[in-house]
């Protein structure tokens, strides 16, 4: 199942890539295309509104980069007793994979979360082992499994 997660994953990613960029390559259309007027003014916030987006959509695709780099990181292939990043870890309220914040994944009327080992919860569960407890939004759980 970590293959299939860690696919998911990248497939997240990379849809996500590709979105940005199409709103780029739009975004720059929107640019060029922008022609001086009789309204120079108008004209002027146009194209400065053009290049806060552009600016924006910059720092999307650098953190895009910096999630592909976290992927890459992960290692699915042998496990660990300690919950770290490419583990998938079952609860006794819900079951998570460690890697980036992609949302729920679901095989087989499993639902995994995709979290990112900065996300509160994986605070938490990193470096606990199987049989430990914790606490979370006042509910306590059960570290029933971790691969």
């Amino acid at each position: 199942m970590k293959k299939a997660l860690l696919e998911f994953c990248w497939d997240y990613v990379n849809e996500r890539s590709e979105r940005l960029k199409k709103q780029s390559e739009e975004l720059q259309e929107s640019l060029g295309s922008e022609t001086k007027s009789s309204a120079g003014d108008k004209h002027e916030t146009g194209r400065a509104m053009v290049q806060l987006e552009q600016e924006k959509l910059g720092q999307q695709l650098q953190e895009i980069d910096t999630t592909r780099g976290i992927l890459r990181k992960i290692k699915i292939d042998g496990s660990s007793e300690k919950i770290r990043l490419g583990s998938l870890v079952q609860t006794s309220m819900a079951h998570y994979f460690l890697a980036i914040s992609a949302g729920a994944f679901n095989q087989n009327n499993t639902i995994v979360y995709c979290i990112s080992t900065n996300a509160p919860i994986a605070k938490l569960l990193l470096g606990k082992e199987k049989g430990e407890r914790f606490t979370f939004n006042g509910k306590e759980q059960d570290i029933l499994e971790v691969d």
